[in-house]
């Protein structure tokens, strides 16, 4: 099934502003690249779409992409033109609509780029300081001269152009102080440009700006409710409603990426150097960089993003208040990159958030919402947030009046570590989402077994041992019956004794090193299909087989294999180190 991403482009980190508070900071120089500006976003197009992975949006970012050269700047939103219109049937066939190239920009050099924002329907997105009274103050040139005149000057020349054009404001308290300024710069910009100011963003500015010359002060959550009450008061019932009810706001709203469960599988932003990270807010930041489009393979890249933002969103936990907010489903918690900013667990703009949701009557919280989310951002927290009363002899229904079925499928006896990262396992039959890693020759990857579970059921558990299945992504059809099944590649057991000897870095539980194992059998793997790890033991085994036979409910509901597993792709590094060399 194809895979659909949005690719944040950045050609050129150069930039012909100095903004005192610009998160890069002294980072605004070219990149230091042997790629051509076009070659990187080229190369990486195809290399995506080589792995059924289809970009549903290009924009570009930077720096500054109008410090680019005009061919430059028209190659690239030529590129992006034409990739929108080879592609328009199968984005629209999957719910995308076909884009124009977009730009987020400065304006401050734009008129230099009319031509081919003109040929080629280029939307702009602008960023101003509001109110102007301090945009000269902190958005300056990189010799210290004001920018707003020149600025101002550029949005008239775009007043001839059909495109879409709009402009973005962001706020710290330094702004909020002059509000009845602010309210005046956006009624003067409606009535004196061609800006649409019904499309214009309120951007919240957060703290640190690690690298800039000047520290704004973020806007408490109570200002920025009061921002949005301010606005509703003065622009309510105008021709601004529409605006303010809908673009004003939108950064905070279910249509933003803070809606994502794992915004690591949809959002990457590509420099020219071919880095990846995950937005221009992790841009720069190791804990949010994917890999590199020319050195690393598309699998890596997409099991590194959905990995880091997992374990943002656990750095800082999540609070009890989100889990059983009314709006977890809108929310998500927020932004990964500026909960860590705040070493905290809760979105920056919560009380803002609410406001909206309260106003635009959002749907209500679906059943077991926290659950479903939980189970995948935050899985050993998901079951104790379960909300659900099993039906009468349903799987769970006999697993709840079974303490010896408990043990087979407890999801507290399984973790699986790869490369660090860890995977509570649960049984496939029970388990609501489905979790993939990608592994190598080069993996570390390990298996902790709760100690308690090696005695389970079994009266000498010396003798009980751990048992492992390893399927194939291929079927074959096998037995009498001729069923279509997964393969099946190895079947491993490991006594407690030969557990009882190797270390372990984990109180509590046996440690089984399957790096080796495993690499044993990749080759026999699917390459295309994800195959199946399974984990028991062999006395939990046994038990559930002899309560398939003696429970006719049991024997309807439950697999062969319903053990704690875990669905992998294997990667043939050489293979793959070949592809990119030629």
């Amino acid at each position: 099934m194809s895979k659909f991403i949005h690719i944040l482009y950045v050609p050129t980190m150069n930039c012909n502003m100095k903004c005192r508070y610009c998160y890069l900071g002294e980072n605004t120089n070219e990149l230091k690249s042997d790629k051509g500006y076009l070659e990187t976003l080229e190369f990486a197009v195809n290399k995506f779409r080589h792995a059924d992975v289809i970009p549903f949006n290009i924009s570009l970012h930077g720096g500054e992409v109008t410090t680019l050269s005009p061919d430059n700047f028209r190659d690239i939103v030529e590129y992006i033109s034409n990739y929108y219109k080879a592609n328009g049937k199968i984005l629209s066939e999957n719910g995308f609509k076909t884009n124009k190239p977009h730009i987020k920009t400065n304006l401050f050099n734009i008129e230099k780029h009319i031509d081919a924002i003109r040929e080629f329907d280029v939307s702009i997105s602008g960023s101003l300081d509001l109110p102007f009274s301090l945009h000269d103050k902190y958005r300056i040139t990189k010799g210290g001269k004001g920018t707003l005149e020149t600025i101002l000057k550029n949005v008239s020349l775009l007043a001839e152009l059909p495109n879409r054009k709009k402009v973005s404001a962001t706020i710290f308290q330094e702004h909020f102080d002059h509000l009845d300024e602010i309210v005046n710069d956006i009624k003067w910009l409606s009535q004196n440009t061609c800006l649409n100011m019904n499309d214009f963003n309120f951007m919240i500015g957060f703290e640190p700006q690690l690298e800039s010359e000047v520290k704004l002060t973020a806007l408490s959550e109570e200002n920025q409710v009061a921002l949005y009450k301010r606005m509703h008061k003065e622009f309510a019932g105008t021709d601004l409603e529409e605006g303010l009810k809908n673009a004003w706001f939108a950064e905070f709203t279910p249509a933003y990426c803070t809606n994502c469960d794992n915004c690591g599988e949809k959002f990457f932003l590509l420099e020219k150097n071919g880095d990846i990270y995950s937005c221009v807010r992790g841009q720069g930041n190791p804990d949010f960089y994917y890999g590199n489009i020319y050195t690393d393979s598309i699998e890596k890249i997409l099991n590194t993003a959905k990995s880091k933002i997992f374990l943002a969103h656990n750095r800082h936990g999540i609070s009890e208040e989100c889990i059983s907010c009314e709006h977890l489903h809108l929310c998500k918690t927020g932004c990964p990159f500026v909960k860590n900013v705040y070493s905290s667990s809760k979105s920056y703009t919560c009380k803002l958030q609410k406001e909206i949701y309260r106003d635009n009557e959002y749907e209500e919280i679906p059943d077991n919402f926290a659950y479903y989310y939980l189970l995948k951002n935050h899985p050993t927290l998901a079951q104790e947030h379960l909300k659900y009363e099993p039906e009468e002899n349903s799987l769970e229904y006999l697993i709840a009046k079974d303490e010896k079925l408990q043990q087979v499928y407890n999801p507290d006896a399984f973790i699986l570590s790869v490369d660090g990262q860890e995977y509570k396992l649960q049984s496939q039959i029970l388990k609501r989402t489905r979790d993939f890693i990608f592994i190598s020759k080069k993996s570390v990857i390990k298996l902790y077994i709760k100690h308690e579970t090696m005695d389970a059921l079994s009266d000498y558990p010396i003798n009980n041992s751990l048992f492992i299945q390893l399927l194939s992504g291929d079927t074959v059809v096998y037995g009498d019956e001729q069923r279509e099944k997964q393969e099946h590649i190895m079947t491993h057991q490991i006594f407690k004794g030969t557990l009882m000897k190797e270390p372990s870095d984990k109180e509590g539980f046996y440690c089984a090193d399957l790096s080796g194992l495993l690499a044993l059998y990749g080759d026999m793997l699917s390459k295309t299909s994800a195959n199946n790890l399974f984990f028991t033991t062999s006395a939990l085994r046994d038990y559930h087989y002899t309560k398939q036979r003696n429970n006719g409910f049991y024997h309807i509901n439950a697999i062969n294999l319903p053990f704690q597993n875990i669905e992998l792709y294997y990667l043939n590094l050489d293979d793959m180190e070949e592809d990119i060399n030629a």
